[in-house]
């Protein structure tokens, strides 16, 4: 009987290993890092805008919790924040959401009228900035 139970936890868990999609097809995982990082680009570029630091920083804590909880260990999480290609493929989304809303890539205004406009919205971005 102990083998059978045996067997049976070691199935489930073989199958639930294998359900796991990797953590960037994960978009509530890859949006979350996504909104992180045009906002910190916004805030670097634009002199007028900073950062809410502890929102920022509490809400990456949220995006590891939410891959923790969907079963990413700690080692999968840094392995696919370290990631260059994770880097790369957002910093793509990234330039692509920025231009499409306005932006050129480099003219630090247009970075500050998106940035109020995310502030003004209350979208996840905007939350994560203050104006000065």
């Amino acid at each position: 009987m102990r083998i059978m139970i045996l067997g049976l936890v070691l199935a489930i868990t073989a199958t639930t290993a294998q359900a796991k999609k990797p953590l960037e097809q994960v978009s509530s995982i890859t949006d979350g890092l996504l909104w992180v990082g045009i906002a910190d680009e916004i805030r670097n570029t634009c002199p007028s805008i900073s950062a809410r630091m502890l929102r920022a920083l509490s809400y990456l804590n949220e995006i590891q919790n939410e891959a923790k909880s969907l079963g990413y260990s700690k080692a999968e999480i840094d392995a696919f924040r370290k990631s260059d290609a994770n880097k790369a493929e957002l910093r793509r989304r990234g330039e692509t959401y920025l231009q499409a809303n306005g932006v050129t890539l480099g003219d630090a205004e247009t970075y500050c009228v998106l940035g109020r406009t995310e502030i003004k919205k209350s979208s996840q971005i905007g939350v994560l900035l203050r104006a000065n």
